[in-house]
């Protein structure tokens, strides 16, 4: 069923979507309304019972979890280890209850418990005139953080479409709401345009996206395949890049939203010189919040040298 969704084009408009085998769909996107409407502490505690039963029976992702951060924080005992790896399925159960605040509530009423840090640092960027792109990560509060930003700045967004075409026009038309234009991942030619427009993308490069066109720079120590398309980006464009992220605090309900100063002489002309300065700025940021990080994707699935065991056991696919 994925392969054939994946043949489909983007299409948000909902009457493409009335035949029964969409009624599913419908039921879940019901359901995350609905429990978007719960005040945020019911949320959360929701997002922390849902965290807790995947880390019990998704045993497959638990294991990339725990390859991740046994690989990224050595310095942990076992002990430790285990605990962040609890602490990071329940930090990203809660930031499943929050993509439904993102797309269905308005994120301007929880302005109030949002603290912006380094905003400065944006402004003077986009006053180069050239655009920004915003690097950013994928944090736990992926969506409802990235809504809450353009409370503060205006700016577009890429992604990677839902591979169900439905809830990928849900997604898309919520992130529209906030958004001035939904980019594809894909979609260059629309980065640049917005970019000339002196306007701010949201862009991630922190995944395992294959062997094309990329380098092998350290993510908390470890070799991981890097995309060089940022360097390309900011070469082309003469866009600043600015580094941010968005984390939940731990002793009430609320956010911090992190800018900082635009990465200086990027690109440097040395691909691997630049993955590395940009791996290190998304580990650093990591480090603010551990458990808020989506560790339960394959970071290190492609190995600098095809003949390279695996880390999570699996015959890989290049």
């Amino acid at each position: 069923m994925k392969k054939k969704y994946r043949k489909l084009p983007r299409n948000t408009d909902y009457s493409a979507y009335r035949h029964p085998r969409w009624w599913p769909t419908w039921l879940g996107i019901s359901v995350m309304w609905l429990v978007a409407q719960l005040p945020i502490r019911f949320q959360w505690w929701l997002g922390k019972v849902v965290g807790l039963l995947a880390w019990k029976l998704a045993k497959s992702r638990r294991h990339i979890t725990e390859v991740n951060i046994r690989l990224c924080f050595p310095e942990l005992n076992e002990q430790q280890q285990t605990a962040l790896v609890r602490n990071a399925f329940i930090a990203n159960g809660i930031g499943l209850m929050e993509l439904g605040i993102a797309w269905f509530r308005d994120p301007a009423k929880l302005t109030g418990m949002t603290r912006i840090h380094g905003i400065e640092h944006f402004k003077q960027a986009l006053e180069a005139g050239k655009g920004v792109l915003l690097l950013g990560g994928h944090y736990s509060t992926l969506d409802l953080g990235g809504s809450l930003v353009t409370e503060y700045i205006e700016a577009d967004v890429m992604q990677r479409d839902h591979n169900n075409p439905l809830m990928n026009a849900v997604m898309t038309r919520a992130r529209g709401r906030r958004y001035g234009t939904v980019l594809g991942a894909r979609d260059l030619r629309g980065l640049f345009r917005s970019l000339k427009k002196n306007r701010a993308v949201w862009y991630a490069t922190d995944q395992d996206y294959g062997r094309k066109d990329i380098v092998f720079a350290p993510f908390f120590g470890i070799p991981a395949g890097t995309i060089t398309a940022t360097s390309r980006i900011a070469e082309r464009s003469g866009c600043k890049v600015v580094p941010f992220s968005h984390f939940r605090r731990d002793d009430k309900p609320g956010y911090d939203i992190y800018f900082h100063p635009a990465l200086e002489n990027f690109p440097s002309g040395d691909d691997l010189d630049d993955a590395t300065r940009i791996n290190a700025v998304i580990e650093q940021e990591i480090r603010k919040a551990p458990d808020q990080y989506l560790w339960m994707h394959r970071r290190f699935k492609t190995r600098p040298d095809r003949e390279d065991p695996g880390f999570y056991g699996r015959k890989r696919k290049e």
